[in-house]
């Protein structure tokens, strides 16, 4: 089942976060706790800083995809930003990726949005197999670029 994310789900998206930054390589640098989930995507009293998905296996969440939203570009609408999709290893193949992502254009189509974003390691070869499968494409305008900024 996909699913909006619940402040109930906060341990195990964690968890699922965690796993993310293991298969990607920065495991050592991640530093999100489950309290920082909490206070910025479950807030009751104004929008949230993310927007989580899951995908539930047997009372599991077995993959999530996280997103936020840029308010306005160029044309005056949003976009939203695929920060993270991620399935664990042993519920891949059931379609809960496609599931996810679908349900992610899904919501970036209700905001109105013009564009979907998102960035794939070069070496995840099979990531950009799926997203390519799934309409999407590289963007040959415009190239990642970042600046590391010290702790204040």
């Amino acid at each position: 089942m996909i699913r909006l994310a619940t402040a109930c789900d906060v341990a195990s998206l964690h968890g699922l976060m965690l796993d993310l930054a293991v298969f990607e390589g920065y495991s050592d640098e991640f530093s999100v706790s489950a309290d920082d989930l909490l206070r910025l995507g479950f807030r009751p009293d104004r929008e949230p800083d993310f927007h989580c998905v899951v995908a539930e296996v047997n009372g599991a969440l077995a993959g999530y995809a996280l997103t936020y939203v840029i308010p306005f570009t160029y044309d005056l609408r949003p976009s939203v930003v695929l920060k993270e999709l991620f399935v664990r290893p042993e519920f891949r193949s059931r379609g809960l990726g496609s599931r996810l992502f679908s349900t992610v254009v899904e919501q970036a189509h209700v905001r109105n949005a013009r564009l979907l974003r998102w960035q794939v390691l070069p070496s995840n070869h099979s990531a950009r197999r799926f997203y390519l499968r799934h309409g999407g494409r590289p963007d040959r305008c415009w190239e990642s670029w970042v600046r590391v900024l010290d702790k204040p």
